[in-house]
């Protein structure tokens, strides 16, 4: 038994990369957990509409309880209910308050569940507060876009995401290393194609599959849970395909260097995880810790999950997305790139040696 147990030690520390699953993972968790495991959103961008909005602002200011939640990102006393739907709808502010003489409705993001519900908690201490006085106006709470902060709501175009990042990281970087240990993928590579041809002819399968995946995860999510799909498909379309295209980049990138099936495993594991637990998607990036928050937004699921949210739930136009799907694109871009860089220079042939020059005289 001793000899096992040595043997298979020594088997464990020459494989860096179980190794590292053993170090780096339960690190990992640690962190996430303790820096990024809350549900309680305690600031909020507000944007102040109305006749009555610089004294708003005034009030928010001189009341330490609410300057302490309330960051105030913008003040227009000309501007109506309507803009100040619009500004939620675009994503500028968490909460919007349309301050009238005779009456204040503040207007709260129901797409943004976490956030709703924390403001909603405290709007409604100042509702009582208000309450009480009789010279205030009155104060009432509007829920837009998930009235009933249904979780399933925000939950399903999340989970289209995560949909795509499986397949894009998972199985594509499983099936390309099994085409490896087969042998046909280096027979591939000395074919007379291009890399980039034969990878985005590997790749296009998946493409399609979580394509279909996606279309199918979308119509029974609007069926099943009462979905709403107000926006527009063609940007949630060019969303899905840019963040799909990096994922599959993502894949690639791990099955080139990864010999066996195990090794792609261990590491899509290590980069689903993050993105499934940093993206916003399950906690919340404003509640996160900053260093924490920032992994966040290194990642493409994060970038995804404000597109699908924001078309499925909000209707948001093109225009106002136009940040993530830059993000997308660029993060696209560069990963598949590398992708293909990485993968062609690791099944290219390796140059045969030169033969060694004789020495001596010939006899």
């Amino acid at each position: 038994m001793r000899a096992v147990f040595f043997k298979e030690f020594q088997e464990l520390r020459r494989d860096r990369r179980t190794l590292g699953m053993l170090v780096v993972m339960p690190l990992l968790l640690l962190i996430i957990f303790g820096y990024a495991a809350n549900f309680t959103v305690d600031e909020f961008d507000v944007a102040i509409v109305g006749a009555d909005a610089d004294t708003v602002d005034t009030q928010i200011e001189d009341t330490e309880d609410l300057a302490e939640h309330l960051n105030v990102v913008s003040i227009d006393a000309d501007a109506t209910a309507d803009d100040a739907e619009d500004i939620l709808r675009d994503g500028k502010a968490d909460v919007a308050i349309d301050a009238e003489s005779d009456q204040i409705t503040v207007y709260l993001d129901g797409s943004n569940l976490f956030a709703a519900q924390s403001a909603q908690v405290l709007f409604s201490q100042v509702q009582q507060q208000m309450g009480q006085n009789p010279q205030a106006p009155p104060l009432e709470i509007d829920i837009l876009f998930n009235p009933d902060l249904k979780t399933s709501w925000v939950m399903i175009p999340a989970i289209i995401g995560l949909i795509l990042t499986f397949i894009g990281t998972i199985i594509t970087s499983i099936g390309l290393v099994r085409e490896r240990e087969a042998g046909t993928l280096e027979q591939l590579a000395v074919m007379p194609l291009k890399a980039s041809s034969v990878i985005l002819g590997k790749v296009m399968p998946y493409f399609l599959l979580a394509s279909f995946d996606m279309a199918l995860i979308a119509l029974l999510g609007i069926w099943l849970f009462d979905v709403p799909f107000v926006g527009s498909v063609w940007v949630f379309i060019l969303g899905a395909a840019l963040f799909l295209f990096a994922v599959l980049g993502i894949g690639v990138l791990i099955s080139s260097v990864s010999q066996t099936s195990g090794q792609a495993i261990q590491l899509a594991m290590m980069t689903l995880l993050p993105q499934i637990l940093l993206s916003g998607m399950i906690f919340p990036l404003d509640a996160m810790a900053a260093g924490v928050r920032w992994i966040g937004y290194l990642l493409p699921l994060t970038y995804f999950t404000m597109i699908s949210q924001g078309v499925m739930l909000r209707g948001a136009p093109l225009d106002s997305l136009w940040l993530p799907l830059t993000v997308l694109a660029v993060m696209a871009v560069v990963i598949f790139g590398l992708a293909v860089v990485r993968l062609h220079a690791s099944l290219s042939p390796a140059r045969p040696r030169k033969p060694a020059r004789a020495h001596g005289k010939r006899s």
